[in-house]
């Protein structure tokens, strides 16, 4: 019983993490990385699909995404789409290829995606710390059922916090990693 808990708690920091690195793929740095067109959705015969899914996306000259689609007539689509997709990325179509330059970033803008990237890493820290207390909680509602005694609660509630000390540990040093990335130049 107690083990469902903690591996149900532990799946779920698991997901927070992966959503963070998510969030931090979205804040771009000065490099091109095909990571940052994730979320870009193209409107393909009707639904919507991610882009990733409907082109080859390469890196050339570190700052430079070339984006080539397997059917020729979505090169307007794609075009459409990461113009919509707010990512304050400039393409240009030659016909067979997207080109998408990485504009260089300015110190305010390294400032303001560094905020971006710790309020994202505060969340996920918020949300690991969310898990931990509904953990507590199910283990509390057993002792109070008297499903457990009390000694099987602490050492419980000591695995979870040893549980959300390395999540948040992975949260720092992911958030640190992606503060480095954005303050190089």
């Amino acid at each position: 019983m107690i083990d469902e808990i903690i591996t149900d708690a532990s799946e779920r920091m698991d997901k927070s993490l992966h959503s963070l690195e998510i969030a931090f793929n979205k804040i771009r740095t000065g490099r091109a990385h095909p990571g940052i067109l994730d979320t870009v959705m193209v409107s393909y015969y009707g639904s919507d699909t991610p882009l990733n899914q409907l082109a080859n996306i390469t890196v050339e000259e570190g700052r430079l995404l070339v984006i080539v689609p397997w059917e020729r007539a979505l090169i307007t689509e794609v075009e459409k789409a990461i113009l919509k997709s707010d990512l304050g990325l400039n393409p240009s179509n030659n016909g067979e290829s997207i080109r998408l330059p990485m504009p260089a970033l300015t110190e305010e803008t390294r400032r303001d995606y560094t905020k971006q990237a710790k309020t994202e890493a505060e969340n996920a820290r918020v949300a690991i710390r969310n898990i931990r207390r509904d953990a507590n909680s199910t283990i509390k509602d057993l002792l109070k059922d008297k499903e457990i005694s009390e000694d099987d609660q602490r050492r419980a509630e000591d695995r979870i916090q040893k549980l959300t000390d390395k999540y948040i540990a992975s949260v720092e040093s992911t958030y640190g990693e992606k503060e480095k990335d954005l303050l190089s130049i």
